[in-house]
This record gives C-alpha cells, sequence and structure tokens, in this order.
C-alpha cells in the first residue's frame, strides 16, 4: 500500500498514485481527493522507499508507521506535531522507535513522520505493511 503513496517535495501532504501520462504522473491528494500531475521535474517519493536510522540498521517506514498505529490504538496521534516541542517529539520517536539514530533523525523528520501519519490515517489508511502482490503480467494472462 505505501508503494503508491506519495510525497511530492514542495507539495504539502500526501498523495495517492493514480495513473501514468508521458512526462509526469496523476495524483489524488489524500487531503481533498484533488487530482493533479507531477511531472518529470518534480522530486516524488513514495513512502515504500522510506527508512529510519536507528543505531544499528534502518527500519522501513512502514514498520515505523505500524508502531505509531499500535502506540495510538489505530487513532491520530495525540501529539501535534507543529505544536511539539523537540523535546517532546524525541521522546514520542523514543516510545515508537526505541533505538533511533539521535545524531542523523532531526526534530523537522519527526515532525513529518507525525504528519504522514496523522494525513494516513485520516484517510482510512491503516495497513503499512507491504503485501505481495503478483507481477501485472500474471494478473493480465487468461
Amino acid at each position: 500500500m505505501l508503494k503508491t503513496i506519495l510525497s511530492i517535495t514542495g507539495k504539502p501532504g500526501l498523495y495517492r498514485l493514480v495513473s501514468h501520462a508521458k512526462n509526469m504522473l496523476i495524483v489524488e491528494s489524500l487531503a481533498d481527493k484533488r487530482r493533479v500531475p507531477a511531472y518529470a521535474k518534480d522530486k516524488v517519493i513514495s513512502l515504500g522507499d522510506i527508512a529510519m536510522y536507528t543505531t544499528d540498521t534502518e527500519v522501513p517506514l512502514h514498520e515505523v508507521l505500524t508502531n505509531m498505529k499500535n502506540k495510538e490504538n489505530g487513532n491520530p496521534t495525540t501529539l501535534s506535531p507543529t505544536k511539539a516541542s523537540t523535546e517532546e517529539l524525541r521522546n514520542y520517536l523514543a516510545e515508537v522507535l526505541p533505538n533511533y539514530d539521535r545524531d542523523r533523525v532531526y526534530p523537522s523528520d519527526i515532525r513529518k513522520l507525525i504528519s504522514w501519519y496523522n494525513i494516513l490515517v485520516k484517510a482510512g489508511i491503516t495497513e503499512f505493511t507491504p503485501t505481495e502482490e503478483a507481477p501485472a503480467a500474471e494478473q493480465n494472462e487468461e
């Protein structure tokens, strides 16, 4: 599921991939369902490709989001990412991901993580673990 959820640099919020067109993607905002183009010049990142730094290795974003869902019982976070202090943000992430790398994960990263989680939950997306999908060629065979 997270493979089709995108973050686009310079555009607020998260987007769902709807379609491909020549030199652009058609994406739909998770917040207001408006469809907009994302051009080749835009930096587009799939949430499925993001990981958080820990002291040992990198943890895929879906694991961090799942930990947040378990902590919050599937509800939006009680911590406001825009109003929370740096210390509150760090303490929150320490509860969700105890061994996160405090030198490489910045407060702005934690704010973005909490914002993304809240957007996903409000959009009804609460299953973050990737599922194995059959390749498109196999699905189209009769």
